[in-house]
């Protein structure tokens, strides 16, 4: 195998945009690692989205050196994350950024370093760092290249000890975390970094390949296109005239077909050629297909060159200054619109409240309840930091609070907080049961400490429940969960399960109610009806016909009931 000694900015674009693909193809294989047998496990989902705004991040850098290659990834990915992991993953790489921080080109001492560097930020960016998760896996893999850096320069020996022992660190895991064990799994987040860290290697040794990353198909390709506008777009300061490559082009050749066919297809050739005529470069193939996405002055050459592999079947060229003075024109309008929106609601104080939910009678629940803005998502899709900064930087507002209503958008909205130039502090409720009763404390009139203090003691009152149905078979807490069966999750982890939805909705109130309580909430969702909110009401006055029983349609996914006892 060829030595390498040196990672310039072409090694380092292929090694980050792998690892972006790697986590996109895999991302339903790390989502199922979920401890929780839940329709919702996201940890690949938000991994995978997160390294792909780095990605985008670094594609449409125009420098060549690697530290501001690393620091626009760090940025990115920044910006992007989504979830604990997602911002987790986005520590090591804020660390990796800091540590190659003026380098034109990285060596193994280098790259070493900077995985040293990534390790201890993501450590110091976690409250009460857990061993057994993705912390584990990166201490672990620096570690060893720190050692094989004082031993050798190959980068491509440096990396295969890295994932060799990044590996090792993850199948550790359940040793280290005994719900892990119990469950029969690694830790996701883990899983997501040794997918990351093998696409390195990939990239180096030469062994990159669709086959060795399961490069998305077509759709995936749709999708990612789709995100990369997206956050294309949401730049509305970036003047038309600096837009580098003005067209943005697609096309799909089915290959080796169609008279125009002269050349076999080579991945690597096909790819470096589209390379150099432009950026955001996006080629996913299969046997039969190549179809292509990528930003560029000269659309005529892209399309001249995917006729050489066989016979176009899909042409579309769009003009990108264009499309950015329409995104500006609409944005100004849209801030003029929300200015006075805001302007028009906000309180004197100028106080606003940022949560994330989904459905929408959970949005008009909390809206009544004197929340400015909630941001879709939640359970089934956490909000990017982005979106949370988006979000309160719209309201106009000189301070705000952030109820993120699910523990692993903790992270996230904290590092919102950070992003903005007012103040601003995260409630941390972990469920939509406890947002809401937050609310019950937020008084606009009070200083951000107190409304803070005020509302986080509110959430002491309220016991929560949700129910969903599990997707799969295992063993938790002794608790045997076959799929399809109905669980009650309750503020303490799964701890009712049945055969039927009412039956777990009402053992699961059981658990809750005690002399002391005094009122149930039942929200009910896509999957349930009022009428099942209703013999839920039946059932739990059978248990204490002197509680108050409040419904709600709350239009919630997945999660047909969210019960709250007061």
């Amino acid at each position: 195998m060829t030595k390498i000694t040196t990672i310039t900015n072409v090694e380092f674009g292929k090694m980050i945009n792998a690892a972006a693909a790697a986590l996109a193809a895999n991302a339903d294989t790390i989502n199922k690692l979920n401890v929780f047998p839940v329709p919702d496990g996201d940890t690949g989902t938000n991994m995978s989205l997160s390294m792909a705004s780095g990605a985008q991040y670094e594609r449409d850098a125009l420098e060549t050196d690697i530290g501001t290659l690393a620091k626009a990834t760090s940025k990115g990915l920044l910006m992007g994350a989504r979830g604990n992991s997602g911002v987790i993953l986005s520590q090591i790489f804020r660390g990796f950024s800091n540590s190659v921080v003026g380098k034109e080109t990285l060596s193994a001492r280098d790259l070493a370093d900077a995985l040293m560097s990534g390790a201890q930020v993501a450590y110091k960016s976690v409250m009460k760092p857990t061993e057994g998760t993705i912390l584990t896996v990166i201490r672990e893999a620096a570690s060893r290249a720190n050692k094989v850096a004082d031993e050798t320069d190959d980068l491509i020996e440096l990396m295969s000890a890295v994932t060799e022992s990044a590996q090792i660190a993850l199948d550790s895991t359940p040793d280290l975390l005994p719900v892990l064990k119990q469950v029969g799994v690694v830790d996701s987040g883990g899983q997501g970094l040794v997918f990351v860290l093998k696409a390195f290697y990939q990239v180096l040794s030469g062994d990159f390949s669709e086959e060795d990353l399961k490069t998305p198909d077509n759709a995936e390709l749709d999708q990612m296109v789709k995100e990369l506008h997206a956050g294309a777009q949401a730049n509305s300061t970036l003047n038309p005239s600096d837009i580098e490559y003005g067209y943005c082009t697609e096309i799909m050749v089915q290959i080796a077909k169609g008279t125009t066919y002269d050349h076999e297809f080579d991945y690597e050739a096909f790819y470096d050629h589209l390379a150099k005529l432009g950026d955001s470069l996006l080629v996913i193939n299969d046997d039969e297909i190549v179809k292509v996405h990528v930003h560029t002055e000269n659309p005529g050459e892209v399309i001249s060159w995917g006729t050489h592999f066989g016979s176009l079947v899909k042409v579309k060229v769009d003009n990108m200054r264009d499309q950015q003075q329409a995104v500006i024109d609409k944005q100004r309008t849209e801030e003029v619109q929300l200015s006075k929106l805001a302007a028009a609601t906000l309180p004197a104080s100028d106080t606003a409240v940022i949560t994330i939910a989904a459905g929408e009678g959970i949005a008009e629940l909390f809206k009544s309840l004197g929340v400015h803005t909630v941001i879709s998502g939640g359970q089934t899709m956490n909000p990017a930091t982005s979106d949370i900064v988006d979000a309160i930087q719209a309201t106009g507002a000189k301070q705000a609070i952030i109820l993120p209503n699910n523990s692993n958008i903790f992270m996230a909205a904290e590092q919102a907080a950070e992003l903005v130039d007012i103040p601003v502090r995260v409630v941390k409720s972990r469920t939509i049961q406890q947002g809401l009763t937050a609310m019950m404390g937020y008084n606009p009139e009070a200083d951000l400490s107190n409304i803070a203090d005020d509302m986080s003691s509110m959430m002491a009152d309220v016991k929560s429940a949700q129910i969903t149905q599990a997707v799969r078979d295992t063993t938790l807490n002794d608790i045997e969960i076959k799929h399809g069966d109905w669980m009650g999750i309750l503020d303490s982890g799964i701890e009712v399960v049945a055969k039927r939805l009412l039956d777990a909705a009402t053992q699961s109130v059981s658990k809750m109610i005690d002399d002391e309580s005094e009122i149930v909430t039942i929200i009910f969702g896509e999957n349930a009806k009022e009428k099942d909110a209703k013999k839920l009401e039946e059932a739990i006055l059978a248990l204490d016909d002197e509680l108050e029983i409040e419904i709600h349609n709350g239009k919630q996914p997945l999660y047909p009931f969210l019960i709250a006892v007061e």
